[in-house]
């Protein structure tokens, strides 16, 4: 396990890439965090035959399986080809198997800045609001290399919080500010968690994000609110934004059972 004190992963070349300490999840310290492996992923896919007269519209993410730590690759294609819209793929596999795949829509360019509107509230610059520690009960280094700050008013199952890192994403490869703000959108589902994790399980085993504008700087905003129905599914839902306002929606499916 490599430590180091800038980088969650280190390029190995050839789509490979080694985990530092800082990639370690919450719910084990044998695996990697879902959030730095899905920036991991979009910086795959931004790598994958670059289009910069497209644009990301919605990234979808399925996990399937323990994301093991361990060296990891990233494997990418274009699932279907156009001028104005393509769909790309990524797939992490890690400890011998395939771990997460993704899917990811990229649309073609065009001036509409005349009718653009956003229907989500804004949040509050994230230099007003207060640091919070309240995600200092969760194990894992990834958690630890953030920082929070919390709107007053978060209580279990709703809360709006903004989240920042100075980690970079890879040693050894430029990575874009959009990748490592991805890197950040996974702790969703834990800011507002409905039950203490030391006596439910509710890990995600998705992601989908959905855009209606290109995410800009370090700082990214979840105004999030968590439902567990009665037979064991949960959904955390947020509006996500970044300091310029929203960009769209983040939406995770839980898995929840009692720690036995």
């Amino acid at each position: 396990m490599a430590r180091d004190e800038d980088h969650y992963y280190i390029a190995l070349g050839d789509g490979r890439y080694e985990p530092t300490l800082h990639a370690q999840g919450a719910w084990s310290e044998q695996e990697q965090h879902m959030a730095v492996v899905t920036g991991l992923m979009v910086h795959g896919l931004e790598r994958h035959d670059p289009r910069p007269e497209l644009q990301w519209a919605r990234m979808s993410f399925d996990i399937l399986g323990m994301i093991h730590f361990s060296e990891t690759t990233i494997r990418t294609r274009t699932v279907r080809p156009g001028k104005t819209i393509e769909l790309v793929e990524a797939v992490a596999s890690a400890g011998g198997r395939d771990v997460v795949r993704a899917s990811a829509w990229r649309l073609v360019r065009t001036d509409t800045s005349v009718v653009a509107r956003a229907e989500a509230p804004l949040l509050p610059d994230p230099q007003s609001v207060p640091p919070w520690t309240g995600m200092d009960h969760w194990d894992g280094h990834f958690l630890r290399t953030l920082e929070f700050r919390a709107v007053e008013g978060l209580r279990p199952g709703r809360g709006k919080v903004w989240v920042h890192t100075e980690h970079q994403l890879v040693a050894g490869e430029d990575t874009t500010h959009l990748a490592r703000w991805c890197g950040m959108l996974d702790v969703a589902n834990g800011i507002v968690h409905r039950q203490s994790p030391t006596e439910w399980l509710f890990p995600n085993v998705d992601l989908t994000l959905h855009l209606h504008r290109q995410p800009e700087g370090g700082w990214v905003g979840l105004d999030t609110q968590v439902s567990w129905g009665p037979s064991g599914i949960g959904q955390s839902s947020s509006a996500v934004h970044d300091v310029r306002g929203p960009v769209g929606t983040v939406e995770q499916s839980l898995t929840v059972r009692p720690r036995g």
